[in-house]
């Protein structure tokens, strides 16, 4: 697999995000997140989004952070908030996830942010699994589905200890 940065609204990130709203609106009977985005807060060096291709270049995952500081929606100063996880089903199981993953914490980790946060819900319990078995712990909620009672918030400190 290739991992490489891409603009959150390339062509082929706009796909992979696509699909993943699908899921999201499957698993939870909505519209999916309607957490608003635009793809200058995933530019550097405030935020960074990588697709994942497999062998015969087709886009296989996905996964970005952008920067976030204290402010009314529970956010402190020098967070990174991971958004759009994603690995389309026939590439789940290969390790794309924890990948992306750990690529996107060294970049937000350089980038000087000291905590990556996230938010999940109940309805996707491998997303909770990874994100525990990768060191994030829960946390205080924030974000748009603060208020939401399916809504699971986490975080992990990228200092070096």
């Amino acid at each position: 697999m290739d991992i490489r940065p891409m603009p959150f609204d390339h062509p082929d990130a706009v796909k992979l995000n696509d699909e993943v709203q699908s899921e999201y609106a499957a698993r939870y009977g909505d519209e999916g997140d309607v957490t608003p985005l635009d793809p200058s807060m995933f530019a550097p060096p405030r935020g960074l989004y990588l697709l994942a291709y497999d062998g015969l270049g087709r886009p296989a995952a996905t996964g970005g952070w952008r920067s976030q500081d204290e402010n009314a929606e529970g956010y402190a100063n020098g967070d990174a908030e991971l958004k759009r996880m994603y690995v389309v089903p026939e590439a789940r199981g290969l390790g794309l996830a924890r990948r992306i993953l750990a690529a996107l914490e060294e970049d937000a980790r350089a980038a000087g942010r000291i905590r990556m946060v996230l938010e999940t819900g109940t309805a996707q319990p491998e997303a909770i699994a990874l994100y525990t078995s990768s060191g994030y712990e829960p946390c205080a909620k924030f974000g748009h589905y603060r208020d939401y009672e399916n809504s699971r918030c986490f975080a992990k400190p990228l200092t070096r200890r």
